[in-house]
């Protein structure tokens, strides 16, 4: 019986003197977690470092779209109108989407094949694949149709309509009535500098 004493009395003193305690919270060590592998990535900037703006005579970025640009109206393009593209610009391309459409994007304007000197679109553009003043090919929207096809959200929160002008490196050459997956894909490796206007449009 002694013997076990004993040893359970060194056990005690051996554990003192390695000072085998559990550290306090003043000296435990703050891990910081790892990052997740699936974190999103930071999202670029939409608009370039030299200040290329798009803009609109209709409606501000954020603002309300007018209803004769929609479906509840006549249903025409809305004017658009940008500074001067950056130094080596080639041609411009237009892709108008819906990120809020229950479905997913919706695509409503695919245009391309414009001069790199071209400041502006009208409001109206026919609604062809391709046109001739101001020259520009346009592509099929998510209507299945060439040219605009303005709002049409369903009842509830406003959706929010991304016009993103491209600036390109060179001509693009893609036959009219392309969809918007086959310009990003035709543009790929070939953009210089994008900028971006913001509409909104609800019922």
């Amino acid at each position: 019986m002694w013997r076990l004493v004993l040893l359970v009395v060194s056990v005690l003193l051996l554990a003192a003197v390695c000072g085998c305690t559990h550290p306090s919270s003043e000296n435990a060590v703050a891990v910081s977690p790892e990052p997740s592998a699936n974190a999103s990535p930071a999202p670029s900037p939409t608009t370039d470092a030299g200040g290329w703006k798009l803009t609109s005579s209709a409606f501000t970025d954020g603002g309300t779209i007018p209803k004769q640009y929609t479906a509840d109206g006549p249903d025409i393009s809305p004017p658009l109108a940008w500074t001067a593209p950056p130094h080596g610009t080639a041609e411009l391309a237009l892709i108008c989407d819906d990120p809020d459409a229950p479905a997913g994007t919706w695509t409503h304007w695919v245009v391309y094949g414009m001069a790199p000197d071209l400041s502006a679109l009208k409001e109206n553009i026919p609604k062809t694949e391709t046109v001739a003043e101001p020259k520009l090919v346009q592509g099929i929207n998510s209507f299945g149709k060439a040219g605009w096809g303005g709002p049409s959200p369903p009842p509830g929160k406003p959706h929010h309509y991304q016009f993103t002008l491209y600036a390109l490196s060179a001509k693009l050459n893609l036959k009219p009535g392309a969809k918007k997956a086959q310009l990003q894909q035709a543009m790929e490796g070939k953009i210089l500098a994008q900028t971006r206007l913001t509409g909104v449009y609800g019922r």
